[in-house]
């Protein structure tokens, strides 16, 4: 997350300094609008840390180097008090660090894990860490992590500001890790949820995402050749009076067609991605797509079921078998991968266990997304007193459930795909044929 620093004047002429974290510079100079107005003071700058690139000699040595800074002239008082004589200081104006590959994060959590377990003490696995990985923008992550612990920051705090990085869960969890009597059990079931959740993205693009793009690249085949190569065959046979077979024939009047309604083609094709991206992007559309999803046949069921495991996981993670756990289902809602699921949890569920002080179960039920056979596993474990462990059983059983069905939905996928290809080459090469049998009539 990005440095600030706010250099500003109060009314008696005392400087003012405070350095301050915000994502962005906009919100940052919100904050500080506030705390000027709520304390009169005059803001001079808003400084943001940046990197610095320097040039400096030392007994006709010459060094090259870079620091963060919030402006150069910081970078030289500091170089000239250590005794150098400063050629220059620039900014570095790419600093392209990249991003954090998720494997990168679980691969993280999960070695936290396994050292944790070996009783090596937390600052030197994250020093180990940080000279193991070569992506530079998770070395820098480790760096603030080391920083802010050190400084004794609260774990929430610390973990939080990187949710970018971490994902929601994964930076709640980590946050209590920190303050928990046994840091190696959180960081181990964080490390298997991430990876599940790695896994559960992994198979969502082979299930949805090729198919479609294949499906998409082999309709744009089709198109191209019947409204552009295959009239400039069909026209030249038209010239000599020559008649079309019948299909060939069916192809031209089809290719007609589509250059005579290009536009309108193009339009059905195009509005519907673009429709469905804006959706996506907005907050309300994401849960309408995100209930129509758990409605299609087939694929439905399965990503409801895969969202009630990781809903199921979490709560199994986080439920201390105490009191109602309010923020433990506001968690698990949120880390479900389901929009529309996670608003029905949030607004009928947890509405009702704060206002009408009804129970997990019943709050639950009222959602409507929770299956039989889910809602069968919790009633079952609230009235056991075991409601902890059966949320775990749910989670494996779905776990192996859609892990089986998920691989015979993509093999009927990719089935499906072949035939539409398989049928598409035929059809163009019987085409084809047909126009190089043609005979001219003498």
């Amino acid at each position: 997350m990005p440095h600030f620093r706010l250099k500003g004047q109060t009314t008696a002429g005392k400087t003012v300094l405070r350095e301050f974290e915000a994502p962005t510079r906009k919100i940052a100079h919100e904050r500080i609008k506030r705390l000027a107005d709520a304390r009169s003071i005059s803001i001079q700058a808003l400084e943001e840390k940046k990197v610095y690139l320097y040039k400096v000699r030392k007994n006709g040595t010459a060094t090259e180097g870079e620091q963060e800074a919030y402006n150069p002239q910081d970078v030289e008082r500091a170089l000239k008090k250590m005794g150098y004589r400063v050629d220059f200081v620039r900014k570095k104006w790419f600093d392209l660090k990249g991003m954090v590959p998720q494997e990168e994060v679980v691969t993280f959590i999960r070695l936290s894990a396994d050292l944790l377990r070996q009783k090596l003490p937390y600052d030197q696995i994250l020093t180990l860490l940080y000279e193991d990985t070569t992506n530079k923008s998770m070395k820098d992550v480790i760096r603030q992590l080391q920083k802010d612990l050190r400084d004794g920051k609260d774990g929430n705090e610390v973990y939080g500001k990187h949710q970018r990085v971490f994902g929601r869960f994964a930076s709640y969890m980590l946050g209590v890790a920190s303050t928990s009597g046994n840091m190696a059990n959180v960081f181990s079931s964080t490390a298997k949820f991430m990876e599940r959740d790695a896994d559960f993205k992994k198979n969502l693009r082979r299930s949805l995402f090729m198919p479609m793009v294949t499906v998409l690249a082999v309709m744009a085949t089709l198109l191209f050749f019947i409204g552009y190569v295959f009239p400039v065959t069909a026209e030249m046979f038209l010239k000599f009076d020559i008649i079309l077979p019948p299909l060939t024939a069916q192809a031209l009047g089809w290719s007609r067609w589509l250059q005579a309604h290009w536009i309108p083609v193009v339009i059905v094709h195009v509005a519907p991605m673009v429709i469905f991206f804006l959706m996506w992007k907005n907050k309300h559309g994401r849960i309408i797509l995100d209930h129509m999803l758990i409605k299609l046949p087939i694929i439905g069921e399965l990503m409801h079921k895969i969202s009630i495991e990781i809903f199921s996981r979490v709560f199994n993670t986080l439920y201390s078998g105490s009191g109602q756990n309010i923020e433990v289902i506001r968690i698990a809602a949120e880390a479900c991968r389901n929009t529309y699921i996670e608003k029905q949890i949030k607004e009928i569920a947890i509405r009702r266990m704060l206002e009408d002080g009804a129970g997990l179960v019943e709050a639950l039920e009222a959602t409507g997304v929770f299956p039989n056979s889910a809602m069968s596993r919790y009633r079952l474990g609230a009235e056991s007193g075991s409601l902890k462990e059966n949320a775990g059983q749910l989670a494996d059983y779905y776990e192996k459930q859609t892990e089986y069905k998920l691989e015979s939905v993509i093999n009927l996928i990719n089935l499906f795909i072949n035939i539409f290809i398989f049928i598409a080459l035929i059809y163009i090469t019987v085409v084809s044929s047909e126009a190089a049998i043609i005979q001219p009539n003498y």
